[in-house]
């Protein structure tokens, strides 16, 4: 009978003989497959010598088993055991107790190559170990304390920034290797200490004496030296022997190179005694050597950072190529984003510059997506609080996993995609948070916002710190320079940036100028610029015009006395924006956004609007319920606040006002309101297009003008643009509308072109020092200040060529080795100081000049008919007379007939212009330097009619001539035609040439030169220095020994040529090292300050002060002072915030605050330690003024402050300033931050009592509206 086969049902994965072994303390963990024997001993238990290791239990089996499975265990079954307690025994020598020492060795597994067979175990060492935040950078250390996990730790180092190179294990041990080790055949010094020159060890050869005579050398020199010169005919034969030997050359010259013709014995120069002979034939030595050509290393190749997109071609492989995409949108993504998502599908860095409204969070929203398919995290920074609520709102209903941390609120802060503003991010990179180990991506919104003068330099400190595995992502509206941004971003972090620009607009905009409300224009629109991006000057002819007309009816009417600005005054104003309301609402144009830039304004215009209404009832009923919804959380008095009834009713019509004196809640209403289409007119300030996402379909301008902090001034073209570009809302409008509104005249053509189609405001560095980022990075030793200074933008144009000027010294150090030095010994041991002297003669009498030039005096000096001397190129020395002087202050120019030799042809040659540029460096000496020696021609006298610069007139004479400057200039140009070229001078030239040549003859040493102090009458100290010094310099001129020396011309050019590269060798070593840094001296200037008050010492360690300082985010060292001179601990809570106000509080107020005794000694104290710290400031070199130091502290709001933190409702607390609510609320809650940092601040230096304090103070200002949670959160 045939066995039937049982049909066995598959293992079950359980049943499978697996299991997971974890390996060593590094977290790893091995697979084992084997089965477990009869006795059930596993495989690793055989291999260990002591079996597994112990273990702990779970906690949740103990809880199960303990507490469930047998509850008479708990000791609330045991009466007698619940009173029970063990008195606590002080231990102090527990406090002696260190940390047990970390493991230094893992286990490892040991498989086959081939199958993967477990083989057994063995120990290995495991590096890094015992790193941790508090002594690494390096990401290999220890996640620190889970409570710092998110933003990290002041005692934290921060993690090493990407593109600095960070120095490994073996080039530490190396370098130590180094210190230790000394070679005794080559480190050994040969010079000490002090002195010039040393012993020389190597072996030289022997040079014959300059003093002594050879005769077989000399005969020899004979032999094979012709004496120059020695007739006319045999230089003729010579000259045709080289002649036919250059002819053979060229002859032969392809087919063998290594046939040359036989090397011309140098002539040997005329010399007057024999003596002298021998000594040039001997001190001659090798020829120069720049002759021969050094072998230099290779040219760097050119390094291109900023890879720009094409954008213009579609991507028809787009779904080809990323079948599976992270994320899908129910649109078809434009071309400029595809290419982006294509780009962050390789990991690469990508800078997307496109306009408003263009698409450009769709790349934010796919990096997002890709990190969450990654399992990776998300950083989005945007640049103010209310644009990262927003943001929060919108990622949060699109992918839920999003937190968001700002000053004051952490949501959901172990969500992938974290939402913060940039301040946030630059904290805790510095304080080390282990958020940075996940991060894939951080994106930047709104990059053109490092332009900020204030906050510019946050985005410049978070790029250079961020870590080398995070990719980067910049968001930024359309500027000129996004290549030249990317290619410093890239060369900084050593990464590809691949820049994405696009200047098409989904929705094109049409700009429009409206004069007022005559019968005639009041429905009438004057186009501009039309959708193209053409500029129409008909209608802004039309457009003056039309007002033209208004004017003159004004007059007919009221007479000819008239207001300075027609259709000014409120009452004109509410007409013309009545009269616009009307004709938009009837062309169904609204929404609209009119942008104002006074919040007074804004606050007017939506006032005197009473009668308008653009709300239906059924419209007006979705307002009051949602406004209602929205103000329920709030307290019962601070929904009756006038700011909150007076918004109530403006809604309820359709018109909303928009601007920081806005209560921040409202501000929200306002937003969604209008996001939903029910407010129909929204006036805002221009905080409004700053990144919120809410297109209207018409944008109004109240006016071009705005008032920027300093003065008044027109929009610049990209705020204008930023603003324009809310008008059009993709998908519903095939254009948007901008209006520009004329209430008093027409605005310039030229102006409205500019701000309309002129080119954006180029991103542009705001880098600055502060204490708290010197302080931050002092403490690291591995982290310098000067690294930081040279990664930042302001310093990328003078870093990028670094490479190219490694080459650079390179190649000159190497022509350097290759020249010989000049021979100083001796009658020559003067030569160097002999050619000092002279070059700063040279240069002190070229400022002198150079002074003369740009007086007014010099130039009344250099009229027409002045005689000159000119020296360049061209002309040594040369006599000349202006004829002509160019109107251009920028680049004065002179043309001037210039005495030369006669040629035969019309003009200098070219061959001889060149002969002269490769003259070797001129040999000066004092007689050179002390009388002018005119230019005499040796043969008949010519001239040329030049046009000279500042530079070429080395001297201006007393003499002047008369001469007929327009005849010669005419004469000039005819004869450059071909047809007159060879014409003889005409009369007037020839005169002034003859005149020219007998004044050189009659002063051969030189003719009087105007002084420049007495003659001139500049009484400029840096002139009246400068004659002094020549003076100075001029009589030690004779004293020099060296010119006497017959080997002085030979052994000058030597030492100027050498001296020539050691100059350019040691700028371009300038220029690679620290000390070129622009940012330098104020650094030390800073490190000064911080070491005077004690907070680095001497060597530059941060002491506990710095430690408390670096706690503090602003004015740092007013509130370090503060804090350890104990002001702040005998205060009352309420009175510490109200003082503290003075930090956070931006505006002045006309309101005078009526303060106890106790707030007025601490205001005053408060001045006279912010008058010390400016008074140390200015003695440590800073140029800030004292004044502007202790006014950036304003105490507008003490009172307001202090009431606040003692309970007093919100509505009295508006009545105590002329502040608007919006600013107070924002500083109160800037306030709480500060109030934070002083806590901590308090508990590094051990403060118990104001740590408490502070905690207590955060906590009475925190409450009702002030505080109320952002509507975009809930």
């Amino acid at each position: 009978m045939e066995l039937e086969r049982i049909a066995l049902s598959p293992r079950g994965p359980l049943d499978l003989p697996l299991s997971i072994l974890e390996v060593g303390c590094a977290g790893r963990f091995e697979l084992i497959t084997q089965e477990e024997k009869p006795n059930g001993d596993g495989f690793p238990l055989t291999t260990l010598p002591h079996g597994l290791p112990p273990y702990a239990e779970e906690l949740v089996t103990e809880l199960e088993q303990r507490f469930l499975s047998s509850p008479d265990w708990l000791p609330i079954h045991h009466f007698e055991r619940s009173h029970r307690f063990w008195p606590r025994e002080k231990d102090v020598e527990s406090l002696f107790e260190v940390d047990v020492t970390p493991v230094h060795s893992t286990l490892q597994a040991d498989r086959k190559p081939t199958t993967g067979e477990l083989l057994g175990f063995r120990e290995a060492l495991v590096d890094n170990m015992g790193l941790s935040a508090k002594n690494s950078l390096s990401f290999q250390r220890a996640p620190g304390l889970p409570a710092e996990a998110l933003r990290g730790s002041a005692t934290n180092y921060p993690f090493w920034p990407g593109g600095m190179d960070e120095p490994s294990l073996e080039q530490i041990k190396a370098q130590g290797d180094l210190e230790e080790d000394i070679d005794f055949q080559k480190d050994l010094l040969t010079v000490p200490p002090g002195w010039k020159k040393g012993v020389e060890f190597t072996k030289q050869e022997l040079k014959a004496s300059p003093g002594l005579l050879n005769l077989t050398h000399l005969l020899g020199a004979l032999d094979t030296f012709e004496l120059g010169s020695s007739s006319d005919e045999e230089s003729k034969e010579k000259a045709e022997d080289v002649e036919k030997r250059k002819r053979k050359a060229r002859g032969r010259g392809g087919a063998k190179g290594e046939e040359q013709p036989p090397a011309e014995p140098a002539p040997l120069q005329r010399a007057s005694s024999l003596e002298e002979l021998v000594l040039k034939e001997v001190t001659s030595g090798p020829k120069p050597a720049q002759q021969a050509a050094p072998v230099s290393p290779a040219e760097p190749p050119k390094e291109q950072w900023a890879i720009p997109v094409d954008v213009s071609s579609p991507v028809d492989d787009f779904y080809k190529r990323i079948p599976d995409p992270a994320f899908k949108w129910p649109f078809e993504p434009d071309v400029f984003q595809k290419q982006a998502i294509l780009h962050l599908e390789k990991h690469d860095s990508v800078f997307v510059a496109a306009h408003t409204s263009a698409g450009k969070t769709v790349v934010a929203e796919y990096a997002i997506a890709l990190s969450q398919k990654h399992m990776t995290r998300t950083v989005y920074t945007s640049p103010i609080k209310a644009l990262s609520n927003q943001k929060f709102r919108d990622f949060k209903n699109t992918f839920g996993d999003v937190g968001l941390l700002t000053g004051d609120v952490q949501l959901h802060p172990e969500a992938s995609c974290l939402i913060m503003t940039t301040e946030i991010l630059r904290s805790m990179l510095y304080n080390g948070s282990d958020v940075l180990r996940d991060l894939e991506w951080v994106i930047f919104d709104e990059v053109h916002y490092i332009n900020d003068s204030e906050r510019g330099v946050v985005w410049e400190e978070v790029l250079i710190m961020l870590p080398d595995h995070v990719n980067i992502i910049l968001l930024s509206a359309t500027v000129p320079n996004t290549l030249e941004f990317a290619d410093w971003i890239g060369r900084i972090k050593r990464k590809k940036i691949y820049v994405i620009s696009t200047l098409k607009r989904p929705v094109p905009l049409e700009h429009y100028l409206y004069t007022g409300n005559s019968q005639k224009t009041q429905n009438e629109l004057f186009l501009l610029v039309d959708a193209r991006g053409s500029f129409l000057t008909k209608g802004y002819y039309d457009a003056v015009e039309a007002k033209k007309e208004r004017t003159s009816k004004y007059s007919q009417t009221f007479g000819a006395k008239q207001p300075m600005h027609p259709g000014a005054g409120p009452g004109q104003d509410k007409n013309i924006w009545l009269s616009l309301i009307n004709m938009l609402r009837k062309k169904d144009q609204l929404p609209m956004v009119a942008f104002t830039f006074s919040r007074n304004r804004c606050d007017d215009n939506a006032s005197m609007l009473t009668t308008v209404d653009l709300t239906t009832t059924t419209e007006k009923s979705e307002i009051h319920v949602f406004f209602q919804k929205c103000i329920s959380r709030l307290k019962g008095t601070d929904r009756q606040l006038p700011q909150v009834l007076h918004m109530v009713d403006l809604l309820k019509r359709g018109i909303g006002v928009h601007h920081s004196g806005i209560l921040p809640i409202l501000k929200e209403v306002i937003e969604m309101l209008f996001s939903k289409g029910l407010v129909k007119i929204l006036f805002a300030t221009e905080t409004f297009a700053m990144g919120v996402n809410m297109p209207a379909r018409t944008v109004v301008f109240d006016s071009i003008r705005k008032h920027d902090g300093a003065n008044f001034r027109d929009l610049m073209p990209a705020e204008y643009i930023q603003m324009a570009g809310r008008a059009g809302r993709r998908g519903l409008d095939t254009t948007g509308m901008v209006i520009i509104l004329c209430k008093h005249q027409v605005p310039e053509m030229a102006d409205l072109h500019r701000m309309m189609l002129g080119k954006p405001t180029q991103l542009q560095s705001q880098f600055r020092l502060t204490y708290t980022m010197i302080l931050n990075l002092l403490r690291v030793e591995a982290l310098r200040v000067e690294d930081m200074m040279k990664r930042s933008f302001s310093e990328f144009h003078a870093r990028k060529d670094s490479k190219v000027y490694g080459y650079r010294i390179a190649q000159l150090s190497s022509l350097l080795a290759k020249m010989e030095a000049a021979d100083t010994s001796g009658q020559l041991s003067d030569l160097p100081e002999y050619s000092r002297v002279v070059r700063e003669l040279q240069e002190t009498r070229e400022v002198i000049q150079r002074r003369v030039m740009e007086s007014v005096n010099g130039l009344k000096a250099l009229s027409v008919g002045r005689v000159i001397v000119v020296k360049n190129q061209q002309h040594k020395n040369a006599l000349g007379v202006i004829l002509q002087v160019s109107s251009d202050t920028a680049n004065r120019s002179f043309h001037a007939l210039v005495i030369c030799e006669k040629r035969p042809t019309g003009g200098d040659s070219d061959a001889g212009r060149e002969s002269r540029a490769i003259s070797p460096p001129e040999v000066l000496l004092p007689d050179d330097l002390l009388r002018t020696r005119l230019f005499l021609p040796e043969g008949p006298c010519g001239h040329v009619i030049e046009k000279l610069g500042p530079a070429d007139i080395s001297g201006v004479t007393t003499k002047t001539l008369r001469v007929n400057a327009e005849r010669i200039l005419e004469d000039f140009k005819k004869r450059q035609m071909p047809r007159f070229r060879n014409d003889p001078p005409g009369p007037s030239a020839a005169t002034a040439t003859q005149e020219l040549l007998r004044l050189a003859e009659s002063s051969p040493e030189g003719l009087p030169l105007l002084d420049p102090v007495n003659d001139l009458q500049l009484k400029d100290i840096e002139v009246v220095e400068g004659v002094m010094k020549a003076r100075r310099l001029e009589e030690r001129l004779p004293g020099f020994q060296c010119v006497h020396s017959p080997r002085f011309p030979a052994e000058s050019v030597r030492f100027q040529e050498r001296q020539r590269v050691q100059e350019e060798l040691e700028e371009l070593r300038f220029l690679l090292s620290d000390q070129s840094l622009m940012l330098l001296p104020e650094y030390h200037q800073r490190v000064e300050v911080l070491r005077s008050l004690g907070y680095i010492n001497e060597g530059g360690a941060v002491e506990l002060k710095g430690s408390v300082a670096r706690q503090i985010s602003n004015h740092e060292l007013l509130l370090t002072q503060l804090l350890l001179d104990n002001t702040l601990t005998d205060l009352r809570p309420e009175e510490i915030v109200a003082l503290l106000s003075c930090t956070v509080c931006q505006v002045r107020t006309q309101v005078e605050p009526q303060l106890p005794s106790v707030l007025q000694k601490g205001i005053e104290h408060i001045r006279s330690v912010a008058e010390e710290i400016a008074l140390l400031q200015r003695k440590c070199g800073l140029q800030e003024s004292v004044e502007d130091f202790v006014e950036q502290y304003k105490f507008g709001l003490v009172e307001v402050v202090y009431e606040w933190a003692r309970g007093m409702p919100f509505a009295e607390i508006a009545r105590l300033t002329d502040v608007q609510e919006g600013i107070v609320v924002r500083c109160i809650q800037r306030l709480d931050e500060t109030c934070r940092e002083m806590r901590n601040a308090a508990r590094v230096t051990g403060e118990p009592t104001l740590h408490a304090k502070m905690e207590t103070a955060s906590n009475m200002i925190k409450r009702d509206i002030v505080f109320a949670a952002s509507l975009y959160t809930q």
